[in-house]
């Protein structure tokens, strides 16, 4: 069946992509943002991953299991490709004159987070991992795929795979008992919107 769908895929079939979007949209939308924090930074990847795809229809092979891999791997581009360009964004803002302060509707939309301190731990913990370690978690750890899988979606080899997911398991772990210590115990990030938690949180996604 994934042969098939790799057929199609090269042959620019609709119903394929179709097909792509709606088995695996989840998937990188649930990888975007493990890799971003923030929900809309993460379905504007999951748009640009799909158009790249499209783009880049022609370079599948023809054999082959899943095509996830694929996929997941043209996501982490595109964060990379996103973070690029919001730190040229920044740095552009930054040579502007400061605007008058306003009021901060956030403030507002945090005061109804239960779990804020929470989340700001384990974001910092995450921030202590570098690009790579990050990207090869979330793909290995929360997308469920094995040393062979992580290495083809990154295009790196299985011994990188192996030695990135080892230095983030033990400096997560070292961050995990900084939290525990100060009296707040490591746990999963929700992410709110509108006041509301999403639907972001990893879900069970399979390994077709």
């Amino acid at each position: 069946m994934e042969t098939q769908l790799r057929a199609r895929i090269r042959d620019g079939d609709d119903d394929a992509f179709a097909e792509l979007f709606d088995r695996y949209a989840r998937s990188v939308y649930n990888h975007a943002y493990r890799l971003t924090g923030d929900w809309s930074t993460a379905e504007d990847v999951v748009s640009l991953t799909f158009l790249e795809a499209w783009r880049l229809r022609g370079r599948v092979d023809a054999e082959g299991g899943s095509v996830r891999p694929w996929l997941l791997g043209i996501a982490t581009n595109v964060v990379r490709n996103t973070r690029r360009a919001a730190g040229r964004h920044a740095t552009a803002m930054g040579r502007l004159p400061p605007a008058s302060p306003v009021s901060d509707f956030a403030d507002e939309v945090a005061s109804r987070v239960d779990d804020a301190e929470l989340l700001a731990a384990v974001r910092l913990a995450l921030d202590t991992l570098r690009r790579g370690e990050r990207e090869v978690l979330a793909l290995c750890v929360w997308s469920g795929f094995d040393y062979a899988a992580a290495a083809e979606a990154l295009g790196v080899p299985r011994g990188t795979v192996r030695s990135r997911l080892s230095r983030a398991r033990r400096k997560l772990a070292k961050a995990a008992g900084k939290v525990t210590a100060n009296g707040e115990p490591p746990g999963r990030p929700r992410q709110v919107r509108d006041g509301r938690t999403t639907a972001a949180q990893p879900i069970q996604e399979g390994n077709r």
